[in-house]
């Protein structure tokens, strides 16, 4: 099993800092009703990185916009272990998918 961000998604909106690999970032998550689709803003040292990132199941966060350097080096993707969902909805996030972290694990 891959190590998991837990994410709270009943205070969304809300956001926590985290440790990933030798860096501190911030990880703001939102949440569009209208789409069911849940976003990540992320941020380092105060500075603005990907604002509203959507989570969707399967891509990693920010491999579109990633710089080394300044991004997480692990990456991170939605996923449920279990192989039961596809997708990234209000009623599996959190329960079944989960943001997992690719650490070679």
């Amino acid at each position: 099993m891959r190590d998991r961000i837990i994410v709270k998604k009943e205070q969304i909106p809300y956001g926590f800092y985290i440790a990933l690999g030798k860096d501190k970032f911030n990880l703001r998550f939102s949440y569009n009703t209208q789409e069911d689709l849940f976003t990540v803003s992320l941020y380092r040292d105060g500075k603005l990185l990907c604002y509203v990132e959507p989570i969707i199941y399967g891509v990693p966060l920010f491999r579109d916009v990633y710089e080394a350097g300044l991004f997480p080096a692990l990456d991170i993707v939605p996923l449920d272990e279990s192989g039961q969902e596809q997708e990234v909805t209000w009623e599996n996030f959190g329960e079944t998918v989960f943001l997992t972290i690719d650490n070679g694990k």
